[in-house]
């Protein structure tokens, strides 16, 4: 087998560090999955254990790789990762889309795809550019989420409107026309939620596209993080 190397975006490959990550990697896109690397200090565990199991089971080749996996992973503590093929997702055109335009903390980006995940978002755009979504630190921050969803990434938000010109926009800004609680109602068919970068927002000209959506606050704060605003907006939508 070929020399595993350290994670680059320019790599056709990457992993899932973490016994559940791995695990969600192995359980919703097994046919991406292309090995499974084991530390030989968690392998009698019992995590690493049924983890491996499956993984034979399905066919993937298992091996212990205590080298790799603290290259992966910069921690002392994975005990396990799994090497997958990367793939872009195909959407529900139908159903909702989160936009998440030139987003760059993995930790937000991880965040929010397993937020997306636990409302029942599961198309996201992703437009550069962006944070890499196939980084290990936002496949490890998404607890494996990113797996149970449609990621496409897109060079230009005019390309993404380009493929989608028919869905009601709801990009979120700080300078909002419409209220979040009355934002809600104004859904008639599909629509996209828009959130921009974490410290500069969306520019200015999409207070113009759709309905510019305002999550109020109180002044004592200039803004919400990233990953808090999204999870606000998703799930305001998504109990309608």
């Amino acid at each position: 087998m070929a020399k595993l190397e350290a994670y680059d975006k320019s790599l056709d490959y990457s992993y899932a560090p973490g016994i559940f990550p791995a695990t969600e990697c192995l359980n919703n896109a097994k046919k991406r999955c292309m090995r499974l690397l084991i530390a030989t200090a968690g392998a009698q565990s019992e995590g690493v254990q049924a983890l491996t199991h499956a993984a034979q089971e399905a066919g993937v080749r298992v091996e212990v790789a205590d080298r790799a996996l603290e290259r992966i992973s910069k921690k002392e503590n994975c005990f396990a990762a799994m090497v997958y093929k990367k793939a872009e997702g195909k959407f529900d055109d139908d159903s909702p889309h989160v936009v998440l335009h030139h987003p760059s903390d993995s930790g937000n980006m991880g965040t929010i795809l397993r937020t997306a995940l636990g409302f029942g978002l599961k198309n996201i755009a992703i437009i550069r550019p962006a944070v890499d979504s196939d980084d290990p630190r936002v496949v490890r921050a998404s607890m494996g989420a990113a797996f149970s969803l449609n990621i496409r990434h897109f060079d230009s938000f005019e390309q993404y409107r380009a493929q989608y010109p028919l869905r009601t926009l709801f990009p979120f800004m700080l300078t909002g026309a419409v209220p979040l609680e009355e934002a809600v109602q104004k859904v008639d068919g599909p629509f996209s939620l828009v959130f921009g970068n974490e410290a500069s927002g969306l520019p200015d000209e999409f207070a113009q596209l759709g309905v510019s959506t305002l999550i109020p606050h109180s002044h004592q704060i200039d803004s919400l993080n990233l990953a808090i605003a999204a999870g606000i907006g998703m799930y305001a939508f998504t109990r309608k």
